[in-house]
């Protein structure tokens, strides 16, 4: 990418999305095309053919997705399949009409079966049945996969896919029916804090583990593979490193200062047992994280403060 390459962020006001801009605008880059999900929806073919038609982006960061935790993927199961097949179907097709340099596709990791051996390697894709409480949203970041690879193969398309661990950061979502584990974490422990309770009831038994990554890094790995980065199969994104549900519990409540006792609620569901990305591939490229969980914990706690604090009121 040169410094004044027009730079399409899809989702440019999300977490990943956000981040993305802010170290792409580190480096020194400032020709960003940006709009709003109200400026644009991309669930509209029409709407993003048009745009493309007109600003003709260069490179394209495809961050935009509905996105949210357990609770809210398997109750809005249809709603996650259609729009997120819509946004990812309408903007890799009309990079491709227009001729988009490289476009970079964002997934996930819930893409693997849910009982794919550990730690997850790209290879295990397909190989298994899925978590069925995002099952939806899964298949529709495998059908996002496929469709670059597919445009790759057919028509030549520089289009790459990466796959991020479980991430956290500035401009996470704390709502506590569609937040990760993560930042309900921080929510439930501040506002318990703040209100002298005795304890903080957790959901399932604590004893998943889950590997997570903050969001700066992930930017900074997405700026690093654009440039450095241009094969079919897809990366995985990560630490390789990862925690218990009650490991992260624990270091949450130390870092917010809850001194309440830690309760949890084996009638609700774990999840997958493990997800620890295999990030070997990632490392060979020449990419490493730097940003350690407990060092991000407290920034994602002081970005809780600065910007989110006022949700309990």
């Amino acid at each position: 990418m040169e410094k004044d390459s027009k730079i399409y962020i899809a989702g440019h006001r999300g977490m990943v999305g956000s981040a993305i801009h802010r170290k792409l605008q580190e480096k020194g880059f400032h020709n960003f095309i940006l709009r709003t999900s109200k400026e644009l929806d991309l669930r509209n073919q029409q709407a993003v053919s048009d745009f493309f038609q007109t600003e003709k982006p260069d490179y394209v960061f495809l961050a935009a997705a509905k996105v949210g935790g357990i609770v809210a993927n398997n109750t809005y199961r249809a709603d996650f399949l259609f729009e997120n097949l819509a946004i990812q179907n309408n903007v890799i097709h009309s990079a491709y009409v227009t001729g988009v340099k490289k476009l970079m596709f964002l997934g996930s990791s819930c893409i693997y079966p849910k009982l794919a051996p550990q730690p997850l390697k790209e290879d295990y894709l397909l190989s298994g049945f899925l978590e069925e409480t995002n099952e939806p949203y899964a298949i529709a970041k495998i059908a996002g996969i496929k469709l670059c690879e597919a445009y790759r193969s057919q028509y030549g398309c520089d289009f790459i896919s990466v796959m991020p661990t479980n991430l956290y950061g500035p401009n996470d979502n704390y709502d506590l029916q569609k937040s990760h584990v993560l930042p309900a974490m921080i929510r439930k422990f501040h506002e318990a804090k703040l209100g002298n309770n005795e304890s903080v009831i957790l959901w399932g038994t604590g004893s998943p583990m889950r590997e997570f990554l903050h969001a700066d890094d992930l930017a900074e790995a997405c700026a690093y593979l654009m440039e450095n980065y241009s094969e079919p199969q897809f990366i995985n994104v990560g630490t390789g490193k990862d925690v218990t549900i009650k490991e992260l519990a624990e270091m949450v409540k130390k870092i917010v200062g809850f001194d309440g006792d830690l309760m949890w609620d084996t009638t609700k569901p774990d999840g997958t047992p493990r997800k620890l990305m295999d990030v070997s591939r990632l490392h060979a490229q020449g990419w490493k994280h730097t940003i350690e969980l407990k060092e991000g914990i407290s920034l994602a706690y002081q970005d809780f403060l600065e910007h989110h604090e006022t949700l309990r009121l």
